[in-house]
């Protein structure tokens, strides 16, 4: 009723005489053209707010060579300490149903990976919160010479949602399925090349 009213008296004349067709397109114009404005600004809020929201599923990439981690960041996890000498990390890139995900190859990290090679935990550390995870037991991998001395090594692995923070809180006591490719190089080191399908399903 207001912009109503605030339209009717804006469209007289100085004069007070009834406005011409023309300032009337323009005055009905500019009221729409604001309220267009007003509506998309909101539903970007909206649509940006859901893009925080993982999907359930949603399918993770780590990728890299695995650094020791020295000085551990603090996720708000009771289940991991990132400090105590036994962890590696690596980069999280995003594939499918959370914020980055996309077509495109160059895309980039949005988070860091911390995991146990002599132990069963492990930790995400992503845009809006963490996960920590628990490794079952059961699962090993089946290693495929690289012909440069170093192994593929190729596995299934299951794990337990143990804590989750931020905007996956819900995904605890859910499940991560990991399909992984980590290379053994000649001198060593470990490239992970591993996807991770992340949901609430319980592990059967």
């Amino acid at each position: 009723m207001i912009a109503k009213l605030a339209l009717t008296n804006e469209s007289k004349s100085v004069r007070g005489q009834e406005p011409t067709n023309k300032q009337r397109r323009a005055l009905i114009g500019g009221a729409m053209g604001g309220a267009l404005v007003a509506l998309l600004s909101s539903s970007g809020q909206v649509m940006a707010h859901e893009a925080d929201e993982p999907s359930d599923p949603f399918i993770l990439l780590l990728k890299g060579v695995y650094h020791p981690v020295v000085h551990g960041p603090n996720l708000g996890l009771s289940t991991v300490n990132l400090n105590d000498g036994t962890y590696s990390t690596t980069k999280i890139y995003p594939v499918f149903g959370i914020a980055g995900s996309g077509s495109d190859d160059n895309r980039e990290a949005i988070g860091n990976f911390f995991v146990q090679f002599n132990g069963k935990l492990c930790a995400y550390q992503l845009p809006g919160g963490a996960i920590a995870m628990q490794f079952l037991p059961g699962a090993g991998f089946t290693p495929h010479p690289d012909g440069h001395g170093g192994n593929f090594l190729e596995g299934t692995f299951e794990l337990n949602i143990l804590e989750a923070t931020g905007v996956y809180r819900t995904f605890k006591g859910g499940h991560n399925h990991m399909v992984d490719k980590l290379h053994n190089l000649a001198d060593g080191s470990f490239d992970e090349f591993c996807f991770c399908v992340i949901s609430t399903y319980p592990f059967p």
